[in-house]
């Protein structure tokens, strides 16, 4: 038999968790991460027409879609690169055209890809800090993800088996889960610092943290509070049936 109060914070542990998964899988599919906010300028339409056409069909280079993203109110996330442009249509045809919002996705390959200390020289010293920050930022979460899915498996078997044992581990899994997605946050932080000291913005860009990189901070909190409930319900039941042993030997 499982105390009622075990029984509550497995339970209020499990919601904990659910909720921090589906904050943690937004957030690493979207792309609100950073967004750049241009000053209003008067959009030509062959000009933004080129750089459009250079962001999405263009040679990956870091630098070029970075300036491309200060001027034309861009947004960056784990897997995705926007800008906001006028709607084609809408070009020549109206003094304040109807907006439209063009992504494009970082492949596998150029999330490994090195990054250099002077961005769009590929001749230039490799800046292995940013290296490996941008690596982690986008491995961090799904580790993180992967650790919960991994506690939900030990759960159910926990269940099935009937043991209350295995509860600890699913507490240091998503202790670690936590820790993963915090560090991921702030290594895309610290990306995102270092890239605008190498690729200064013009003057009136503003950059600011998007709703994406909150859901994904908050991720880390409830599952520090769910990782918190498993391992003292596990604890707190290791510690009662051990008296009840030792009362039943006696």
């Amino acid at each position: 038999m499982v105390d009622n109060r075990y029984a509550t914070a497995l339970v209020i542990g499990s919601v904990l968790s659910l909720l921090a998964t589906v904050y943690l899988s937004v957030a690493v599919g979207t792309q609100h991460w950073y967004q750049f906010n241009s000053p209003p300028i008067k959009h030509e339409g062959n000009n933004v027409s080129e750089l459009k056409e250079d962001f999405i069909h263009g040679e990956f280079d870091e630098k070029t879609y970075s300036e491309t993203m200060f001027r034309l109110n861009g947004t960056l996330g784990l897997w995705w690169r926007c800008i906001l442009v006028p709607s084609q249509s809408h070009w020549f045809k109206e003094p304040d055209p109807k907006m439209e919002t063009q992504c494009v996705s970082f492949t596998l390959q150029q999330q490994f890809s090195p990054k250099y200390k002077h961005p769009g020289h590929q001749s230039s010293e490799e800046d292995l800090l940013r290296t490996y920050l941008w690596r982690c930022q986008f491995l961090l979460p799904l580790v993180s993800l992967a650790l919960v899915f991994l506690s939900g498996l030990v759960g159910v078997c926990a269940c099935l088996c009937r043991s209350f044992t295995p509860t600890l581990g699913v507490g240091v899994l998503h202790l670690l889960a936590g820790l993963c997605s915090l560090g991921a946050v702030c290594c895309f932080l610290a990306g995102v610092d270092l890239l605008r000291q190498f690729v200064t913005p013009p003057e009136g860009v503003d950059g600011t943290l998007g709703w994406s990189l909150y859901l994904a901070l908050i991720s880390f909190p409830l599952q520090m509070m769910a990782a918190a409930l498993f391992l003292w319900a596990a604890r707190s039941h290791r510690k009662n049936y051990t008296r009840m042993t030792a009362y039943r030997v006696a």
